[in-house]
């Protein structure tokens, strides 16, 4: 199974993505700051993030870019309330390997996360 980190500014949102995947198995972190999630990857073996695009003082795609820098292996899933096919391009040019829409549909999260991790 894997280590996930997942980054909303919402607690309720990454709690429940947390939920969602410690069923499947999966060992998952929840963050709500930005910083908090860039200095954990820094320090922790993490194989997926799970990523909001509209954070709190920067954003999802800008998280994207630093936690790449950090581990360029690290599978990512960027979620958004604001889906715009520019921002989706800009996600997957980055290096986001998915994209999800909210409200989060439990079988699809777990449907995503299972085909990104297939890669590992």
């Amino acid at each position: 199974m894997a280590n996930i980190l997942a980054l909303d500014d919402v607690l309720d949102a990454a709690n429940l993505i947390k939920r969602i995947l410690e069923r499947k198995g999966h060992t998952v972190f929840a963050f709500t700051e930005e910083e908090d999630a860039i200095a954990f990857v820094e320090t922790n073996p993490v194989d997926l993030a799970i990523l909001d695009i509209k954070l709190k003082k920067m954003s999802g795609v800008e998280v994207l870019e630093e936690l790449k820098k950090r581990s360029p292996s690290i599978q990512v899933i960027m979620l958004t309330g604001y889906p715009t096919i520019e921002t989706a391009r800009q996600c997957l040019k980055l290096g986001a390997s998915e994209y999800c829409v909210k409200p989060i549909d439990k079988d699809e999260l777990e449907d995503k996360v299972e085909e990104v991790l297939k890669v590992l």
